[in-house]
């Protein structure tokens, strides 16, 4: 039940924990039964401002409390609260008055307030002020409310304006500005007057607002210029655009009343304003069109400043521009001569151009200096205001054929000016380089039996000069190739270079030429040069193997005798080939294609010797035919064979003499007899010459080498098998002694070829056998030598016949006895 109500009164702001009262005392409650009562406060705000403690019913302020915000528009700040007890349910009402403290200051709700007047308004004139507002407590008519708001206002000296408080002070919040004195906006166009609030409190606080009165104007003032006279230097190359003064007129009329506009007055000629224009709203003058001060030296411009008032007024002053004379003319090369082309081996010294140079203008502007770049082989001389353009240096054609000269002209005026001009000149071309051949040396291979016609190579040279002077033509120079003239072996084309082989080559016989080739051009005199063209000869295999021996017919084949009682391994005979081709296409090859007795016989691939493999029997055939082939290693391979017919008999003899190829007729003897001893005789005076010359030589030359010299005229020494193999391919005519001439039917009998054994012999001669035939005896050399690389050294033995080659007939070297 409701029983009981108590009220307490509290200062806003009060600190927190502040002691309020005792809840306990004031209500005559036992303080020791709060806390088992449930006591507690209810209020409706949703902030708790004070706190009971329930041990001793103190009460204390648990939250500061701000008044202004509480309770802004109440005059009276009041908090109610219930507090609850229970066993038995009780209810007390409790008031809390905040008391309120001058805590705020007046304020105005703008910082700055402005107000229009009129000039020349008439006194008495009246105008409402704004009013401040105190959130504090009060008013200024019932000061038991409160006097800790506004109480009063108070306004800054002035001796044109009052303030009027009858209103506020009756009750009323309407302030008012009076005007006491009439305003010109000319001397004074903005008034700044400061009101003040005042609020009752202890101390007293205050708050401002700005009053900006703005005196509003009326056209009663024209615009002034700050000078009447402005005078102004210009340079007379200055451009269009360039500002040449910047007028000022000022009108203290406010707004449309002091709005300047400037223009051109009557006074102004037509020509003035085509050369300057003034900006209205700037009162810029700048210049228009193109200044001469040879034409005119000053101009006079009128410019006159308008207001916009409702009736405008004007102000005139005068511009006096003095034009100043400037380097505004460019000097100017007038080209008078021109000599090109110039020769390049021109002189130094000789002229290339005449030239003048003039200035418009004067003084040091006048004078002008010409140059031209300093890496040309030109230079300039000068007699007064003329120059020359002469070569200086070497020119060369092939270097630069042409020049851009670009000469310079430079005033003396500050800055300086200059200008420039090209001259083309070209430099002509004479004969002064011969022809220069792509390559030092040309080396041309081609395979042997080509076609007539076929091209060779292309000879290719060039000359840095022009026109006809770098024209090239080709041509042989004369020389002999094996004695006939080079022109019979090739020929070239002049105008391309181009040379092609007139006959068709042959390894065999031509192996290497070389011609020289001149290259022309059509200059006068006319220059040239040469170079050699080494042309080498490839071989290619187009001859088949030679069989030097055993040789055979179609008719009959090569006849060779082994004994019975041959063992395995025996030397039937040995195939002796030459190849008319080189390298690799002389390489030999020997095969058995043919035997009637397939596992008796065989042949070695590369020496060409036929050996038995077994020892023959009691039982054996009498006879053997074999059929050998010489194939070279060419692309395609080339070959020869030989027929043999092996006879099998008791014993061999030493000479074998072929009496179908030796037979003569008895009436023939007669008449050569006296012929064979004359011939015998000198033949075996120049053999023994010979045979004692060789011996010399030999000897002399071995003893270089450190071995002896073989008393049987053998020399042996040792070689190895690659200059075997060269040896064994050369050509017999090139091996012959220099001055001895023989036949092609002779051949030379010595270790090389498809031989790899030392064979010696010794020539004998009778003079009345009627034959012709060389009897070789095994002499040197023990039996059965097999040494390979022993061969003979410059040995030559040759026989003459009437006959033909057959009649020479060489006994192979075998295990045969000296006795035999």
């Amino acid at each position: 039940t409701a029983n009981g109500q108590v009220a307490y009164s509290i200062a806003e702001e009060t600190e927190r924990g502040a002691s309020v009262g005792n809840i306990a005392k004031d209500l005559g409650i036992d303080a020791a039964t709060l806390s088992a009562r449930k006591c507690r406060m209810i209020t409706g705000s949703s902030k708790q401002y004070f706190y009971i403690n329930a041990s001793t019913g103190a009460l204390s302020v648990n939250e500061p409390i701000d008044r202004e915000q509480l309770c802004e528009l109440k005059s009276v700040c009041l908090l109610s609260y219930e507090l609850v007890l229970e066993n038995p349910l009780e209810l007390y009402r409790m008031e809390f008055k905040v008391l309120d403290i001058n805590d705020n200051s007046p304020s105005f709700s703008l910082s700055d307030y402005h107000i229009n007047v009129p000039e020349f308004l008439s006194p008495g004139a009246r105008f409402t002020l704004p009013n401040a507002q105190d959130p504090d407590e009060g008013t200024n008519s019932d000061p038991d409310v409160g006097t800790n708001s506004v109480q009063s206002y108070q306004l800054s000296p002035s001796r044109h304006f009052a303030l009027d408080l009858k209103g506020f002070q009756s009750g009323s919040k309407l302030l008012e500005l009076v005007l006491q004195q009439p305003l010109d906006r000319e001397q004074s166009a903005l008034q700044q007057l400061v009101l003040t609030a005042v609020d009752g409190g202890d101390p007293p606080k205050s708050g401002t607002a700005q009053i900006s009165v703005r005196v509003v104007d009326t056209n009663d003032n024209p615009p002034a210029f700050d000078r009447s006279t402005y005078t102004v230097s210009l340079l007379e190359n200055a451009p269009p655009g360039t500002l040449v003064v910047k007028l000022n007129a000022s009108d203290p009329d406010e707004g449309s009343n002091g709005d300047v506009i400037y223009s051109f007055s009557s006074y102004t000629p037509q020509k003035v304003r085509q050369l300057f224009t003034v900006d209205p709203h700037s009162g810029e003058v700048r210049v228009n069109g193109t200044l001469d001060y040879e034409e005119a030296s000053s101009y006079e411009i009128y410019v006159q400043a308008t207001d916009q008032g409702p009736v405008s007024m004007a102000g005139h002053c005068k511009v006096l521009v003095n034009i100043v004379d400037a380097n505004d003319n460019v000097p100017e090369v007038v080209l008078t001569s021109l000599y090109s082309p110039v020769p390049e081996d021109a002189k130094a010294g000789t002229v290339v151009a005449l030239m003048s140079v003039t200035d418009q203008d004067s003084g040091l502007n006048k004078q002008v200096s010409l140059r031209i770049p300093p890496s040309l082989p030109f230079t300039l001389n000068s007699f007064k205001n003329s120059y020359t353009l002469i070569t200086q240096g070497k020119l060369d054609h092939e270097k630069a054929a042409a020049y851009n000269i670009t000469v310079t002209a430079t005033d003396s005026g500050s800055p300086p000016l200059s200008s420039q001009k090209v001259i083309y000149v070209e430099i002509s071309d004479i004969n002064d380089n011969p022809p220069h051949f792509e390559e030092p040396v040309y080396s041309v291979y081609i395979p042997e039996n080509n076609p007539l016609g076929v091209l060779l190579c292309t000879i290719k040279a060039t000359d840095p000069d022009v026109a006809e002077n770098a024209y090239v033509s080709y041509s042989l120079l004369d020389g002999e190739i094996e004695g006939l003239p080079v022109t019979s072996y090739v020929s070239i084309k002049s105008d391309s270079g181009n040379m092609y082989a007139v006959r068709s080559f042959d390894y065999e016989t031509l192996r290497e030429f070389q011609v020289v080739v001149q290259a022309q051009d059509a200059g006068i005199p006319p220059l040239s040069s040469t170079v050699t063209v080494h042309i080498y000869v490839v071989d290619e295999n187009d001859h088949a193997p030679q069989i030097l021996y055993p040789t055979s017919t179609n008719t009959s084949a090569a006849l060779e005798m082994i004994p019975r009682s041959a063992y395995a391994g025996y030397l039937v005979t040995k195939i002796i080939a030459i190849d008319g081709d080189s390298g690799q296409n002389a390489w030999l090859f020997f095969h058995l294609v043919q035997t009637s007795d397939p596992g008796l016989f065989r042949v070695e691939l590369h020496t060409g010797e036929i050996r038995t493999t077994r020892k023959l029997g009691e039982d054996i055939t009498p006879t053997f035919n074999l059929t050998v082939e010489v194939r070279d290693n060419g692309e395609p391979p080339m070959s020869s064979s030989v027929a043999i017919t092996v006879a099998v008999v008791d014993k061999v003899s030493k000479i074998i003499p072929d009496t179908r190829r030796h037979f003569k007729s008895p009436s023939n003897y007669s008449e050569i007899t006296l012929y064979l001893i004359i011939a015998l005789s000198a033949i075996s005076f120049v053999f023994l010459f010979t045979i004692i010359g060789l011996t010399v030589i030999k000897c002399y030359r071995y003893s270089l080498y450190g071995d002896s010299c073989c008393a049987g005229f053998c020399g042996v020494r040792e070689r190895c098998p690659a200059e075997l193999y060269k040896q064994a391919n050369n050509n017999i005519d090139a091996r012959l002694p220099h001055g001895l001439k023989v036949q092609p039917h002779f051949i030379e009998v010595r270790g090389n070829g498809s031989l790899t054994k030392t064979y010696c012999y010794k020539a004998c001669l009778t003079a009345g056998s009627g034959s012709d035939t060389f009897m070789f005896y095994n002499t040197c050399g023990p039996t059965g030598t097999t040494a390979p690389s022993a061969v003979m050294t410059e040995r030559h033995l040759t026989g003459q016949s009437g006959q033909s080659a057959q009649n020479l007939i060489i006994l192979k070297n075998d295990s045969i006895t000296p006795n035999e």
